[in-house]
């Protein structure tokens, strides 16, 4: 798939890695589990796991793994901490690829939306995760952002987690720390981001309509977009086959992209994803 350059790594979220692996099998992977309400381990009890917070780990993680810079790829609401890295740590970024996901002042989308007041409440959060411990109501729930039906164990992978108090108390944070503010800010910012951007979006998305991925391409300089049909919002689960192919042409070209307004930059080393 003409991805042969030497110690490129795919640093991918395990649902996406489950969707779009096999198409892009050329790459190793590395899967880290980010604090975002499926992940198994805590993070201490003092931590900031707002979105901005969230964009700085991943900046940081590039720093870690020894990278110049890295492929950022992200869907729903890692698409905006993937907005948010390439603004506030664009030193940190080759290239941008997002999916369907929160953008502007869609942060997040209704009925979604009233997560985070409720988040902000006191007490934690069983109230808001309580139902999804029921299989057949986090899977109903799950499968409004599908075209698809998602696999039951990835679905139970997802919700297991919220049963203990710290990964509760972990998304209770990242809930209450989100504000649609973020997302303006970065869709201002990303006028000025000068490095190419890949945007695919799945069509038959009631949450992210194509009016913010074109938003999105009128923004960026340096960006094209790609609709994936018969898709919703996750649409690495519902084409995996076009997403990961999109991803991986976007990847193998690098710096052969047309540069509208770019400053010349390194070689990519990495290609993380948010989902």
């Amino acid at each position: 798939m003409g991805l042969e350059e030497p110690g490129s790594e795919l640093v991918v979220e395990e649902e996406v890695a489950f969707a779009v692996g096999e198409r892009l099998v050329a790459l190793s992977r590395l899967v880290p589990d980010w604090p975002m309400s499926s992940h198994v381990i805590p993070m201490n009890g003092d931590a900031d796991l707002s979105p901005p917070s969230q964009a700085k780990l991943v900046a940081e993680l590039v720093g870690a793994l020894g990278l110049e810079r890295a492929t950022i790829v992200g869907n729903d609401t890692r698409g905006a901490v993937s907005q948010l890295v390439a603004t506030r740590h664009p030193e940190a970024v080759e290239r941008l690829v997002l999916t369907n996901c929160d953008s502007f002042n869609t942060f997040p989308p209704f009925p979604f939306n009233l997560m985070p007041p409720i988040a902000r409440l006191p007490g934690d959060m069983t109230m808001l995760q309580a139902p999804f411990r029921i299989g057949a109501v986090a899977r109903a729930t799950y499968g409004l952002l599908a075209k698809r039906e998602i696999p039951a164990e990835l679905v139970a992978s997802w919700t297991a987690p919220g049963r203990k108090s710290e990964i509760r108390r972990d998304t209770r944070k990242l809930l209450a720390g989100i504000h649609k503010r973020q997302t303006l800010e970065a869709g201002e910012r990303l006028k000025a981001f000068d490095r190419p951007a890949l945007l695919t979006w799945g069509v038959d998305d009631r949450f992210f309509k194509l009016e913010l991925a074109e938003r999105l391409r009128e923004t960026i300089p340096d960006s094209r977009r790609e609709l994936v049909e018969d898709a919703k919002t996750f649409s690495p689960l519902d084409q995996p086959g076009r997403i990961g192919g999109l991803m991986a042409e976007f990847y193998a070209r690098g710096r052969s992209l047309p540069r509208r307004n770019r400053t010349t930059s390194g070689p990519s080393r990495n290609v993380h994803h948010l989902r």
